[in-house]
């Protein structure tokens, strides 16, 4: 950080020279260099922040060549001006601190003779020093951000690593603001989070302390200091770096899907893709690594909710495990099936029943002989089996697998109390879409740009608009009754739902704006409490 000007007149060699502050306020600030003129038009060889030592002769040639000198000065971006006395004027006069009042310039004058020499030598010291200090971090910092993208390190650790780096409270958050991660300095995690999201809203992206986080164009979350204690330019190094080191996290971990990928995975992807177009061929393969010919074939997928692992190696055991479990499930119901794990939480199986029998009944055999393995496996806490439409032919089941797996991820998120062997597409609904798609920033976004001013306004004002609109849209819009349950007269709910229309700046009569409204809602509640 470069030093001040106040900074400068407490170093001992112009302390020497009995410095006394004329005019101008301030000696905040920041110094870039020591210059030393007697130019009356200086000003236009500075570039700004430079502190200019003088012995006067600029302000002893009249009244207006001293406002102009000054005018320059100021203009140019001087940090300040400091004069010795003696030399070429014995006083500044009060034209001089008058001046330097109006322009907001620092000048000081100095009472005792000094040398120039020695105040730039010991000045410059301190400035490059200042600088070499500032690489260094610069260097620091590069260094060990590229370190923790090399070894793929969690969101958590490197928000802990830019919290360490400037001792101050880090968080991460998505774009509606809920914490994905967090790094406490000097104060409780709790106290950190109290009021979150409150605090939050109220930071806008352009704050010194606010990095956006994820690519330009999709931004997925945000990196906030808090602490007023951290030097600007070292916060924003820091942050900005811990951001792109986030963001190339997030696009390893998203694109790494399909570790082990062994022949069933390689089949299963070759048919899914379409690279393998021959029917025969792909029976023919699948009947080679185990499956069942002339079979009804069911597109399969297995969604766990697991216990967070940070460690790699771990996971990929994990996967294993699930792998294995689906298959030996299969296997005691006396069924057969290509499985491939898709990412840590996922696997896609194809599953083949004999052609005779009851379809559903003997899916359902599958299905639960299947779980029981599942949920045997450490770290898992809950699983789902999403179903697609079965089919005699087995390209046209493996290109259903992304159906089967967009049921199961409903199906998982939707976290049902009673759980069945397995859910189909008719089984999820649009609360059960939504969760699927909760924490896309497409959709996050939404859902802000939806619902921002309406809640801004609730925060600031201490009201609670937001909820009367949650009740008039799950009444679909009947005002009579919703006056009654609210127990408010229908001329208080007309005012609220006006107010509300022009905070938003929409028709509440118009059925679109009432399902954009209603579907964002829905959003915020799958998010959770902040």
């Amino acid at each position: 950080m470069l030093p001040s000007v106040a900074d400068i007149l407490a170093v001992p060699v112009v302390r020497a020279g009995a410095p006394e502050l004329v005019g101008g306020g301030s000696l905040d600030r920041p110094v870039r260099w020591v210059h030393v003129s007697e130019l009356p038009d200086v000003a236009k060889l500075l570039v700004g922040r430079e502190l200019i030592l003088t012995t006067g002769q600029a302000l002893a040639s009249g009244d207006t060549a001293t406002v102009t000198y000054l005018e320059a000065l100021a203009a140019a971006g001087v940090s300040g001006l400091v004069v010795e006395l003696g030399t070429y004027v014995s006083e500044l006069t009060p034209l001089v601190a008058r001046t330097a009042d109006r322009l907001g310039l620092p000048v000081i004058a100095l009472h005792r003779v000094v040398r120039f020499v020695e105040i730039t030598e010991a000045v410059h010291r301190v400035i490059v020093a200042d600088q070499y200090a500032e690489l260094e971090f610069a260097r620091t910092v590069h260094e060990t951000f590229t370190a923790l993208s090399v070894r793929r390190a969690s969101l958590a650790e490197i928000v802990q690593t830019a919290a360490e780096m400037l001792d101050a409270s880090v968080v991460l958050e998505d774009v509606t603001h809920r914490v994905l991660a967090l790094t406490a300095r000097h104060t409780a995690t709790s106290a950190l989070l109290d009021r979150w999201e409150t605090t939050s809203r109220l930071l806008p992206d352009d704050d010194p302390d606010v990095v956006p986080v994820g690519p330009h164009t999709q931004r997925w979350g945000r990196l906030i200091l808090r602490s007023a204690q951290v030097p600007g330019v070292r916060a924003r190094m820091v942050l900005e770096r811990a951001a792109q080191t986030l963001t190339l996290h997030r696009m390893i971990e998203r694109d790494r899907f399909g570790l082990h990928r062994q022949a069933q995975t390689g089949l299963i992807d070759d048919m899914s893709s379409g690279r393998l177009s021959s029917e025969r061929d792909a029976v023919a393969l699948a009947a080679a690594l185990g499956l069942a010919r002339r079979a009804r074939y069911v597109p399969m997928a297995v969604d766990v909710a697991a216990a967070t692992e940070p460690d790699p190696v771990a996971r990929q055991r994990r996967t294993a495990a699930l792998l294995d479990a689906a298959l030996h499930g299969v296997a005691l119901s006396r069924a057969t099936a290509l499985a491939a794990p898709e990412h840590g939480n996922r696997i896609t199986v194809i599953l083949a029943l004999t052609r005779s029998g009851d379809l559903d009944i003997a899916l359902t055999t599958a299905c639960t002989a299947m779980l029981a393995e599942i949920r045997r496996v450490a770290g898992i806490e809950r699983a789902v089996i999403g179903v697609g439409v079965e089919s005699e032919s087995l390209l046209d089941t493996a290109r259903e697998l992304g159906q089967a797996a967009h049921v199961a991820e409903v199906a998982l998120a939707l976290g049902a109390s009673t759980p069945r062997p397995f859910y189909r597409s008719g089984d999820v609904r649009l609360r059960g879409l939504l969760s699927l798609i909760r924490d896309d920033p497409g959709v996050q976004h939404f859902a802000e740009t939806e619902l921002s001013a309406l809640l801004r306004h609730d925060i600031r004002n201490d009201t609670d608009l937001t909820e009367t609109l949650r009740r008039f849209l799950d009444l679909a819009g009947n005002k009579t009754e919703l006056a009654k349950r609210m127990t408010i007269s229908r001329p208080t709910l007309y005012d609220r739902l006006a107010r509300i229309e022009r905070i938003l700046d929409v028709d509440l009569d118009d059925g679109e704006t009432r399902t954009s409204l209603h579907t964002a809602l829905l959003i915020r509640d799958l998010v959770g409490p902040r």
